[in-house]
Order: structure tokens, then sequence, then C-alpha cells
């Protein structure tokens, strides 16, 4: 079978086009598909979070899912979660109760608590400030704006694969890095030119 550029995931549980839209700026070489075997034959995959975390990874496993994208992740290749899709690689979620992830990156999935006077959920445009340069941040400079929108966060159990951090109360993880594995908590696709860039980035990042 031919091989696939650039797949996005559909799990089923949003509208995904405004993400499609904004990557088929930059190339004509993706599709979306809920397929398992588009995932094994995809030279880089996407998996653009939407809605709450249980029900996106109840979409993973009702479409048989979960296994093609943890091996497509263990060949080396690139994949970039998005929102929630950036959750989905950790452990568990405590959104609505404790549910499991994918394990790709060990930690957890809290609720931002205790904000003061700091509206839930986080939502608008915040800075990026960087732990450790990774190829999605090519050509974007410590303290750009991107745009957010989530009442949750990750916390990474391994420091090491925080790469950018973002002040709202408290400093959490908003983008995370290990050698083939790209996640930003907030949406490339509305954050504008600095977005479009990042997201540019991942289609040039090479896999591990």
């Amino acid at each position: 079978m031919q091989s696939i550029p650039i797949l996005m995931v559909d799990a089923g549980t949003g509208n995904l086009h405004s993400v499609y839209q904004t990557l088929k700026l930059l190339t004509d070489e993706i599709i979306i598909s809920d397929k398992p075997e588009d995932i094994k034959n995809a030279d880089r995959v996407i998996l653009p979070g939407v809605g709450a975390f249980a029900g996106f990874m109840q979409g993973l496993h009702d479409k048989e899912l979960t296994n093609p994208i943890c091996e497509f992740i263990q060949s080396g290749k690139p994949i970039l979660g998005i929102c929630v899709g950036m959750q989905a690689l950790f452990d568990l979620s405590e959104e609505n109760g404790s549910h499991p992830g994918l394990s790709v990156l060990p930690g957890s999935v809290k609720k931002f608590e205790n904000l003061g006077n700091l509206k839930i959920p986080h939502t608008g445009w915040n800075q990026l400030w960087f732990e450790v340069r990774n190829p999605l941040l090519q050509k974007i400079d410590p303290g750009d704006y991107v745009y957010f929108n989530h009442s949750y966060y990750c916390v990474p159990a391994t420091g090491s694969d925080i790469s950018a951090i973002t002040d709202y109360g408290i400093d959490f993880c908003s983008m995370v890095t290990r050698n083939n594995i790209f996640g930003v908590q907030f949406h490339p696709e509305k954050s504008h030119k600095i977005g479009l860039q990042i997201l540019s980035n991942f289609l040039d990042a090479k896999g591990s």
C-alpha cells in the first residue's frame, strides 16, 4: 500500500475542520482517517483532540486506533498531539473521574484549581517560555503568544519532556517533546502566524 505523508486521526469526537484547513495552507499531502491500517502506512501523524478526555480515548478504543498509534510512535516516526491529543499521550487524566491515556509519556492530566481571580477554562492568548529547545520552536521566540482553551493541564513525570511552559496562576506545561513525540496544549490552528510556523516546523521535523 502506498504511504500516506501526513495523517490526521479522527477519533469521532468533534469537528477537525479548522485544524485540517490550516494544515492545507502548508501542504496538500494530508488526509483525515479513522482506519487503523492508514496509521500503519503514515509517515507522520497528527492527533488533534476535541472534547473531553474520556470521550476522546473512548473514540480511539472504539475505532481500534490505540494500538496502531502506539506502534506508530514506537516506529520512531513523528507524531504531534494537539490539546486533548497531547493529554492523551500521558498515563491518565483526572477529567470527570480517572481515565487511562496512551501511556507513551509518564505523567497525568490535572484540573486548574485555586487560581484566585483567574477564570477556568484558561481561554485566550498566552505566552510560551522555553525550557528546552526542540524542532517545533524553530523561528519562534520566547514570549510569543499562542491561543489556549482548556481546563486541564499536563503534569509530566519526567522534567526533560517539558519543552515550554506558560504562566496562568501557575507555570504549567504547554509543550512536550521526547524524540519523535511532540505535543502542544494550545491550538496552533487558532494561533495565527506563530501557530502556522509551529505546524510547519512539525512537517519538517525528523523522527528518531
